[in-house]
């Protein structure tokens, strides 16, 4: 067996050994398991009955307009605790126990993350099954709908490594989480996820309708509906694919120096 072989083999390894480390801890928590599910399924429950009878979506019922916006924001903002748990490693001094130990300095992040992408997924999927119950119908059928939660899992992960990078940059979980607060809040709700773009000011429309929160929720949207999606489908992957490009080296890099 190669060098080259044996190290991606033992950071396979490492990896998995971390993603079951950080799912474990999600789940022997059962108030933050509790609230990561019964939350979103509250969200949607509540813009459904909210906005529902208030929001004019032409062409499409509200509740099918709504839920593929809801599941592109939850995962978003879940990525937040991506940097609020990584902070804590790093005040906890478990980064400094993990690179002590022989294993893949980058299988730490890589672990961390795929793991909140287990979270989302099984989130998504929940949120999914409860907008059916409120009436939620997704025209594109079984398809349409594997591929917007495979499209929408993607791209939070690529926002996992994004706050990855956060929560090794500031120090402390409340710094951690009011950072990524700063960058994610005005993306989830500045977007086409709970209001058509066209009905926000003039101003405001450029930034909303181009930003990477709205591409995905217009992709996933349309595919969850079985229409074309258009240029929104290739934009989301490829600012999926440029945030990946940009964070994980970043975030590597940074893991190696953090102190």
């Amino acid at each position: 067996m190669s060098a080259a072989t044996a190290g991606a083999a033992a950071f396979v390894s490492d990896t998995s050994v971390l993603t079951g480390r950080s799912l474990r801890h999600w789940f022997r928590q059962p108030q933050l398991a509790l609230l990561s599910t019964v939350q979103p399924v509250i969200l949607v429950v509540l813009f459904a009955q909210v906005f529902g009878g208030a929001v004019a979506t032409p062409g499409m019922r509200y509740i099918d307009f709504l839920v593929p916006g809801v599941l592109v924001q939850t995962v978003a903002w879940d990525s937040t605790q991506t940097a609020v748990g990584i902070a804590e490693d790093v005040s906890t001094s478990t980064v400094e126990r993990f690179r002590s130990l022989p294993m893949s300095p980058a299988a730490a992040l890589a672990g961390r993350t795929l793991a909140d992408a287990c979270r989302n997924l099984f989130v998504v999927v929940l949120m999914t099954a409860a907008g059916a119950l409120v009436g939620f119908r997704p025209h594109g059928g079984a398809a349409g709908v594997v591929a917007a939660i495979l499209l929408i899992v993607l791209f939070g992960y690529a926002f996992n490594w994004f706050f990855a990078l956060i929560g090794l940059t500031v120090r402390g979980a409340e710094a951690a989480l009011a950072a990524s607060f700063i960058w994610v809040f005005p993306l989830m709700f500045a977007s086409s996820a709970l209001v058509p773009v066209s009905t926000m000011p003039g101003w405001l429309r450029p930034f909303a309708a181009h930003q990477p929160i709205s591409q995905a929720v217009d992709a996933a949207r349309a595919l969850m509906q079985g229409q074309q999606p258009g240029s929104a489908l290739p934009v989301t992957l490829a600012w999926t694919a440029g945030a990946l490009l940009v964070a994980v080296p970043l975030a590597v890099r940074r893991y190696y120096r953090s102190d």
